[in-house]
């Protein structure tokens, strides 16, 4: 605990860096429309000829302190019930944009685009991000944790891009409704971000120090309203969804099946939603990327399904990647959800709340009794930008199919987690830090206990520095959460330089020293991971890494090294190893992209591992994108393991016919799983945020193991505003 308490200390230290807004005298002024606005890409609407105008945008990269090469304008207005903005990017640099598809949420770096962050609450913490890349493509998420941003939310706008040699213009229109924010405020947090692969410039309307993305919300200039923006009115939205699927299991039966459900969308507030849900389904969510699994725990898969993503970072955020204490993809995991609702936003600028309750059905078949997740997390904005927070996390389960020992035993009666956190952030983004304390309760104190990290984390320009230590009770339970390992203490740090020559193509160059140490409760070393790594990043946005490392592992339970059922490596044994490698990106301009990853060294039982990996991609821009994602790996070992070898290998084609009209298909191949599986998926937005979908997929198993399962599904929802 003595890490903690030192941690704290700097963290306390820090917070006291509250200070003024960075870039609060860039500030654009949003008058009302004086005439209607069509969204054509054509900007020749009178309106835009009486607004202010936020150009003279500053260099991000290759290099800040300077102004940008590439003409940008942007122009703003609202009525009644829209945000407008039209956007003009003069092109000084000869070519053709770069654009990757016309798929929605696209690759920021693979694409010229146009970005716009807002803040609504001027809180520097959250907000909404909309834009576009030059062939039209949309992007929209939220925003969190100060520049973060989830681009698996989704909401009605609408668009348009057209273009010419000499520019493009993006013109875009926002409903007030699609947003949450506090009324009564004239000021919001704003600033507008272009990448220009052309040029390979990024630029950004106030100045951002290279280090940070451009979505940094520390770094946003001031959007001040004439009059304050219109009172929402009645915000409901109904979601309604049909499907008819069919499908055909491992035993060769086939099912049809009709199901219909739907989501509500009501504004308690201009600032607070609550979201319904009954009998959903996600049978459009796209499929998890498959890996080749060597590791001794538990991988980790994102949430994908658009009930649980507004606000997400309220409840997904509590904690680290590696100790969740909410981790939504733990409900409705091969179970139907019955039905649930979240209430989440800003209470005002200082308050957050997420609250949550989630129904599932029970499973005669295996004993799974019916369950209900309740989650409640409240955010509070302290100093400048950093936040305390607390969260609640409790799973019951009711009605069991039979009352006995064994069930209750493999389905515990409740498991419940609460925790205080508090996260550092200063006011020039330069420091950020965490700190929190859960503790974990279940039946007959068998999962009580406790769980507590910090962590402290500098970055400059050239200096890039970061202190984490961690520790998680043998006791404590997260059964809605994402918790891999028990009974551990780690330290962890880095420190990184950057290198910055004045000419030439290297743009920057730098060494990263991270070390790793897992003890247990005792504080007798487990295992470590240390390695050194050079980095060169080139003005073409190529990449090349080299690394060395150096593992130790003693096993504190029974192991498979290869994963395939073979014999296990026994408690207690001790395997150290070295090894090298690199990592290569290629330029995104081209229209050939190319990455080239590599892995050689040692591995358990005195063992070596070789592991390639390696993606290839072409477009034939903006309507056919190509990939192919190849990973092999060969392990040898003594006996009874001896030679192993594992081919993973995945290939997508995404087809755009229009930018509301797409066709994907994903090939997966994985040796190792002996599986191999296709997910083919239609989409039509033929209204915005209103979709059809026509979904296929295909599972086989292959030698020595039998069978295939596949299924049809059609889906149609629409997105209704009384």
């Amino acid at each position: 605990m003595k890490y903690l308490y030192t941690l704290i200390f700097f963290i306390f230290l820090c917070s006291h860096s509250y200070a003024q807004k960075k870039n609060a005298s860039f500030q654009l002024h949003i008058k009302r429309a004086t005439s209607p606005i069509v969204i054509d890409g054509i900007a020749d609407d009178p309106t835009w000829q009486d607004t202010d105008v936020a150009d003279d945008f500053f260099m991000v990269l290759p290099m800040d302190g300077r102004k940008a090469t590439e003409k940008s304008e942007i122009r703003m207005a609202y009525d009644d019930k829209y945000i407008y903005l039209v956007a003009t990017f003069f092109n000084s640099t000869n070519g053709d944009n770069i654009v990757e598809s016309l798929r929605r949420d696209f690759s920021f770096g693979n694409n010229d685009n146009f970005l716009l962050f807002l803040d609504p609450f001027n809180n520097q913490t959250t907000g909404f991000s909309f834009g576009s890349n030059a062939a039209g493509a949309q992007w929209d998420g939220t925003m969190f944790s100060g520049g973060s941003i989830d681009l698996n939310w989704d909401t009605k706008w609408v668009s348009k891009v057209v273009s010419d040699e000499d520019k493009w213009v993006f013109e875009m229109a926002v409903p007030f409704k699609s947003i949450r924010y506090k009324e009564g405020v004239k000021e919001w947090g704003i600033n507008f971000s272009r990448l220009d692969l052309k040029a390979s410039e990024k630029s950004s309307w106030t100045p951002i120090p290279r280090q940070f993305p451009t979505a940094s919300l520390a770094y946003t200039g001031v959007l001040v309203w004439d009059v304050p923006p219109p009172p929402q009115s009645t915000n409901l939205s109904l979601i309604p969804y049909a499907l008819s699927s069919v499908n055909n299991d491992i035993e060769g039966e086939t099912a049809f099946d009709k199901k219909v459900g739907g989501d509500v969308k009501i504004g308690i507030t201009s600032s607070l939603n609550l979201d319904l849900t009954v009998n959903p389904d996600f049978s459009q969510v796209e499929v998890d990327r498959q890996v080749t699994n060597l590791d001794r725990f538990e991988l980790f898969f994102p949430e994908k399904r658009q009930f649980f993503l507004e606000n997400a970072d309220l409840f997904a955020n509590f904690g680290y990647s590696s100790i969740r204490p909410f981790f939504s993809r733990r409900i409705g995991l091969g179970v139907p959800i019955r039905a649930g609702a979240r209430v989440s936003g800003n209470i005002n600028e200082k308050w957050r709340l997420g609250l949550m309750d989630m129904q599932t059905a029970a499973v005669d078949e295996t004993g799974l009794p019916s369950q209900n997740f309740g989650v409640l997390s409240i955010q509070r904005k302290v100093f400048s930008r950093s936040s305390i927070g607390m969260m609640v996390v409790n799973k019951e389960s009711i009605n069991y199919p039979q009352e006995n020992d064994s069930l209750t035993a493999l389905y515990p009666k409740f498991n419940r987690n609460i925790g205080l956190e508090y996260n550092l952030a200063s006011s020039n983004n330069l420091w950020n830090g965490k700190a929190f304390l859960l503790k974990s309760f279940s039946p007959n104190n068998e999962g009580n206990g406790i769980t507590q990290a910090a962590h402290l984390e500098y970055t400059s320009r050239k200096w890039n520095w970061r202190i984490q230590e961690e520790s998680v009770g043998e006791n404590y339970r997260a059964e809605v959460g994402y918790v891999p390992r028990n009974g551990y203490i780690k330290i962890n740090s880095f420190l990184g330089y950057l290198f910055f020559p004045k000419k030439g193509k290297i743009l920057s160059h730098g060494p990263i020293l991270n070390t790793s140490y897992y003890f247990n409760e005792n504080f007798e070393r487990t295992d470590n991971t240390n390695y050194l790594l050079y980095s060169f990043d080139f003005r073409n946005r190529s990449s090349l890494d080299f690394f060395i490392s150096d593992d130790y592992v003693q096993l504190l339970s029974p192991f498979d090294p290869t994963r395939l059922g073979m014999d296990e490596l026994p408690i207690g044994s001790e395997h150290q190893w070295n090894a090298f490698g690199w990592m290569y990106a290629s330029k995104p301009q081209s229209l050939f992209t190319y990455t080239f990853d590599g892995r050689l060294g040692g591995y358990y039982q005195d063992g070596n591992r070789t592991s390639l990996t390696s993606s290839l991609g072409y477009r034939f821009q903006p309507y056919v994108s190509l990939s192919a994602n190849l990973n092999y790996n060969r392990i040898k070992m003594p006996a009874p393991w001896n030679t192993n070898e594992f081919w993973l290998i995945g290939s997508e084609v995404d087809i755009t016919f229009t930018n509301k009209l797409f066709f994907s298909n994903l090939f997966q191949y994985n040796e190792q799983s002996k599986n191999f599986d296709l997910n083919s998926r239609f989409q039509w937005r033929y209204k915005p945020a209103s979709d059809l979908f026509i979904v296929y997929t295909n599972n086989h198993l292959l030698a020595p193991y039998t069978g295939r399962t596949w299924s049809l599904t059609v889906k149609l929802n629409y997105w209704f505003n009384p």
